[in-house]
């Protein structure tokens, strides 16, 4: 007798347990935030029991670490997405920025996990280190405008990557206070609006640029 279709659906089912446990938390944590949230709490949301967090998650330490390293582990597909289209590195970036504030507004495990990260300090857990990948991933992408062709003479690759994500993600922290971020893609196309200009070695109208990366869908993983 084979068991392995029972076994496969016994692996889905706690796949399916473990991401319920997660968006719940996620939700939780995004709306209370860490300390805010008890286990009981998840358990309502969720509807399974206090038992199944601790299978699966073992503390509420665990599960807040889950949501941010499920936060984190959503970039680097997104980054990939992006940069392979056939478009230049400028406008992937633009574009790119567009698909992120859009998770940051609209993605619940996202959106917990940027506040776990900023209430780092009352969770005993180890915390990935933000921005790094951002400001690599960033200065990729300006380094290959500036070997296109596309990048401003005196623009340095580097400085103006860490320039751009620091801009970025201050831009976030003020819609966030301001008005939940229901505005971000306002603040970010009148970001792009001030920097296009600077960066661009053919400066041109951003209109056009801007309203694609606002209709934008993400690009289809491969």
């Amino acid at each position: 007798m084979c068991w392995c279709k029972d076994g496969e659906h016994v692996q889905e089912r706690a796949e399916q347990t473990r991401r319920s446990l997660l968006e719940a938390a996620a939700f939780l944590f995004d709306e209370r935030g860490y300390a805010g949230t008890s286990i009981s709490d998840i358990t309502s949301r969720s509807g399974h029991t206090s038992g199944a967090i601790y299978f699966h998650y073992t503390s509420k330490e665990r599960l807040a670490l889950a949501v941010v390293e499920e936060h984190f582990a959503s970039w680097p597909p997104l980054i990939e997405r992006y940069t392979a289209l056939d478009s230049p590195p400028l406008e992937q970036l633009v574009r790119l920025s567009f698909a992120v504030a859009r998770a940051f507004r609209d993605d619940i495990v996202v959106r917990a996990g940027a506040r776990l990260w900023a209430e780092r300090t009352l969770i005993e857990a180890p915390m990935p280190p933000p921005f790094v990948g951002w400001i690599d991933a960033v200065g990729q992408m300006m380094e290959k405008a500036g070997a296109e062709g596309d990048l401003a003479p005196h623009v340095d690759p580097l400085p103006a990557a860490r320039t751009v994500v620091c801009a970025f993600f201050g831009l976030h922290t003020v819609s966030e206070a301001l008005d939940g971020r229901r505005l971000v893609e306002d603040r970010l196309a009148d970001l792009w609006t001030l920097l296009l200009p600077s960066l661009q070695a053919r400066p041109g109208d951003p209109a056009g640029l801007l309203a694609l990366a606002r209709a934008d869908s993400p690009p289809a993983p491969e």
